[in-house]
C-alpha cells in the first residue's frame, strides 16, 4: 500500500526545511566572533569558488538526467513496451545498488579525470528516480480518462500530451526532487576524481584532521540541499495546475 503525503504534511516539511536553512544561514552571518565566523573568515574565498563548482555539477548532471530520464520513462510506459518495461526497470534498480563512488571510479576508466567523468557518474546515479517516477506516474493515470480521450478522437500522442502527462506531473516532479536531493549530497564525491566542488574542503579536512576546513565544506552542502529541496517544493506547488496538484486541493 502506497503511503500518501497529505498537503499539510508536505507544507509542514517544507517549512521545517526552510527554517533549518534559515537558522544555519543566520548562524553563518552573525557568528563573526564564533567558530562559524572564524571558519568563514579563513575559507570564504574557497567556499564561494567551490560552491559555484558544486552548483554547476548539480545543474549539469541533474539536467542531463531529466533530459534522458523523462523520455525513457515515457517510452517504457507505452503499451507496446509493457513486456520489456519491468526488465528495463530492474536493470536500473541493479544500477542503484552500485555505490556512487564505484560509478565515479568506472567513469575514470571511460573518460579520464575531471569535470566530464564526474558529471557522467553523477548522471548515472541520479537517473533511476526520474525514470521510475515518470513510468509509475504515467501508468497510474486512470484508464477511463484515456478511454474518454480516445472516444473524443484524440491520437495517442495527443492523449499523452494533454491527458497523461498533466495527470502524472505531480509524481514526475516528486522523482525530480528526489533525484536532485540525492545529487546535491553526492556531488562532494566528485572531488575524488578531479571534478571539483565542496568535497575538496570536506575530504581535505578529513585527511588533515582539520575540523574547520571540514565544516567549511559540510555546512554549505547542507544549505544547498535544503535550498534545492525548498525551491523545487515551491516550484512543484505553483507550476502544477490546481486540478492535478494534491498540495493545492
Amino acid at each position: 500500500m502506497k503511503m500518501q503525503i497529505l498537503p499539510h504534511q508536505e507544507r509542514f516539511r517544507s517549512r521545517i526545511a526552510f527554517g533549518l536553512g534559515a537558522i544555519l544561514g543566520i548562524g553563518l552571518m552573525i557568528g563573526e566572533r564564533g567558530y562559524i565566523g572564524d571558519t568563514w573568515r579563513l575559507y570564504s574565498e574557497d567556499i564561494l569558488f567551490l560552491t559555484v563548482q558544486h552548483i554547476q555539477l548539480v545543474l549539469v548532471s541533474s539536467g542531463l538526467a531529466i533530459l534522458v530520464g523523462v523520455p525513457v520513462g515515457i517510452m517504457l510506459s507505452r503499451p507496446r513496451m509493457q513486456r520489456y518495461s519491468e526488465a528495463v526497470l530492474q536493470v536500473f534498480n541493479i544500477g542503484t545498488t552500485i555505490p556512487t563512488l564505484a560509478l565515479l571510479a568506472l567513469s575514470i576508466t571511460l573518460l579520464g579525470i575531471g569535470f566530464v567523468p564526474a558529471v557522467f557518474g553523477l548522471w548515472a546515479a541520479t537517473l533511476l528516480p526520474i525514470v521510475r517516477n515518470v513510468f509509475q506516474g504515467l501508468r497510474s493515470v486512470p484508464d477511463y480518462l484515456k478511454e474518454a480521450a480516445t472516444g473524443m478522437g484524440m491520437t495517442p500522442l495527443h492523449i499523452l500530451r494533454s491527458v497523461e502527462l498533466p495527470n502524472a506531473l505531480f509524481v514526475i516532479f516528486a522523482g525530480i526532487r528526489t533525484a536532485v536531493a540525492v545529487n546535491v549530497g553526492t556531488v562532494p564525491l566528485a572531488f575524488l576524481i578531479g571534478g571539483g566542488g565542496l568535497g575538496e574542503l570536506i575530504f581535505t579536512g578529513i585527511d588533515l584532521n582539520e575540523m574547520q576546513m571540514l565544516m567549511a565544506g559540510a555546512i554549505p552542502v547542507a544549505l544547498l540541499s535544503i535550498a534545492a529541496d525548498w525551491i523545487l517544493a515551491k516550484a512543484q506547488y505553483w507550476l502544477i495546475p490546481r486540478g492535478v496538484n494534491p498540495l493545492r486541493n
